[in-house]
């Protein structure tokens, strides 16, 4: 299997142009995605975090291994550096410093983790420093504590984010070890921690390590594999998050050359790699054996991008048509999407942009408000779009039911459309006799470009029969548009 090039892709970073510049303000319907702070610009930003101590201040991670810190304020000018540790980090490629976390109790004990790659040999590195006692904006790069070591056979597939949960421990992704198609098959391999999610106590260390073992981590007393590992079977979990008001962990997997993945992690899980590629199989191409492992909770295909960034379920105040919906984005393509959930049942996906950026990661403020990172330099933020006229929505304009894609299709079929103003849409499939067999949609949306997704399933979860069915989407009560999908064997 050829190694898949844009895997990651945290390969390029593109100036700021005059035609970048007129382009970096979107507006889509009653949101808009803005730079947050326009008098500041970064080099390969992969990480945003907050201290969780009232300051109010923002940490933007660089890949190349520096840490700048700022005033979360739209008129801030200029950063200071936190942390340099680039003589440490073997950057470049899918390298590099990627991820911080702030201990939960950081204002008292003043305790900040890293994740990098480094070399000699190549190694993903997570280690613990000390905030400076007199100068809260440093960390004290001689303060570092190395807590663990894992081996890295190549280049790419680092995962690299860490994050504490809401049960005070520390997580920790690993991809699979990178090439391609997983030669080494360490996905399926739980005795290795690559390809896996660890979860780690960093404040009882114990047993000759700098940390201990949760108690009810899968694997405890090492039967069977890691006891560091919380769930394994990932590809190159790139940006995970725990939502803050249910405190499930939500991930983006990148998928190998066909499929990108967003997964809800639970302890013990097996995701699938690299026996699948999101829910279809890959290593054998047909009749893998699936039990034991969980299936995404949604893919895409490469038709809309190439390289998942994982992000969050959004829990903040600013953007009331963003709450409770899994925001994330396509590094390649640009698009950033809404997942609209009921638990983890996904409702439907949402474009909400369509953009030129190579959006490396999310992050939230103390507020729980929203950012992306972006290879353009910049960090942007989502809110609600300025009223710009009194005038009122055109509700003569058209809307679009668009055809659906892959047709014909075995696993899933999207459909696009778009709403030419507010509304409540509904969006129903039917049989060839007229059967009603599945809603898919039945909400208040608001104007833009929005896609579903069926799986050829009934309203029981039960696998339709392969034939013709139809889509028809209604507006505010009147049929908008009729669409017809194949569904294969």
């Amino acid at each position: 299997m050829p190694l898949k090039l844009f895997s990651l892709i945290l390969f390029f970073s593109w100036p700021l142009s005059a035609c970048d510049a007129q382009q970096q303000m979107q507006t889509n319907g009653a949101l808009q995605l803005s730079p947050a702070f326009p008098a500041l610009n970064f080099s390969q930003p992969v990480d945003l975090q907050h201290a969780g101590d009232g300051s109010n201040r923002l940490f933007v991670v660089e890949q190349a291994g520096v840490v700048r810190v700022f005033e979360n304020d739209p008129a801030v000018t200029e950063t200071e550096t936190f942390m340099d540790i680039r003589s440490r980090v073997l950057s470049g490629g899918e390298q590099g410093l990627l991820g911080l976390a702030f201990h939960p109790d950081f204002e008292a004990n003043g305790f900040v983790f890293a994740s990098y790659t480094a070399s000699g040999p190549r190694r993903s590195v997570v280690s613990r420093f000390a905030v400076d006692p007199n100068d809260p904006n440093r960390a004290q790069e001689g303060s570092e504590l190395v807590l663990l070591e894992v081996a890295q056979p190549f280049g790419n597939h680092n995962g690299g984010q860490i994050r504490f949960g809401p049960d005070g421990f520390l997580y920790i992704a690993l991809g699979d070890g990178g090439s391609g198609g997983d030669p080494e098959e360490n996905g399926q391999d739980p005795t290795t921690l690559l390809g896996a999610i660890l979860r780690l106590d960093v404040d009882n260390p114990s047993g000759g390590r700098n940390y201990d073992i949760p108690s009810d981590n899968p694997f405890v007393g090492g039967a069977g594999g890691r006891e560091e590992i919380f769930a394994y079977g990932l590809r190159n979990p790139w940006r995970f998050s725990f939502d803050a008001q249910t405190g499930l962990l939500w991930t983006g997997d990148v998928g190998q050359n066909r499929f990108e993945e967003i997964d809800v992690i639970e302890n013990g899980g097996n995701y699938g790699w690299d026996t699948m590629e999101g829910a279809h199989c890959f290593e054998p191409s047909s009749g893998c054996a699936t039990q034991g492992l969980t299936l995404p909770v949604w893919e895409y295909d490469h038709s809309a991008g190439g390289s998942v960034t994982g992000g969050f379920v959004y829990r903040g105040a600013g953007v009331p048509e963003l709450f409770g919906r899994y925001i994330y984005a396509d590094f390649i393509s640009g698009r950033i999407w809404a997942l609209d959930l009921d638990g983890t049942d996904v409702l439907g996906n949402t474009e909400l942009f369509d953009t030129n950026l190579g959006i490396a990661a999310f992050g939230v403020d103390e507020a729980n408000e929203l950012y992306l990172t972006a290879f353009d330099g910049r960090i942007y933020r989502f809110a609600e779009a300025a009223a710009t006229s009194t005038e009122q929505p055109d509700q003569k304009k058209s809307h679009l039911l668009e055809p659906p894609y892959p047709n014909p299709f075995r696993a899933a079929t999207a459909l696009p459309y778009v709403l030419a103003h507010a509304a409540h849409v509904e969006v129903y499939v039917y049989d060839l006799l007229g059967r009603r067999v599945r809603a898919l949609l039945d909400r208040l949306q608001q104007a833009g470009a929005h896609r579903l997704q069926w799986n050829g399933l009934d309203e029981a979860g039960r696998r339709l029969a392969p034939g013709l069915y139809v889509f028809e989407m209604t507006v505010d009560g009147e049929r908008a548009g009729l669409r017809r999908g194949m569904l294969l064997p």
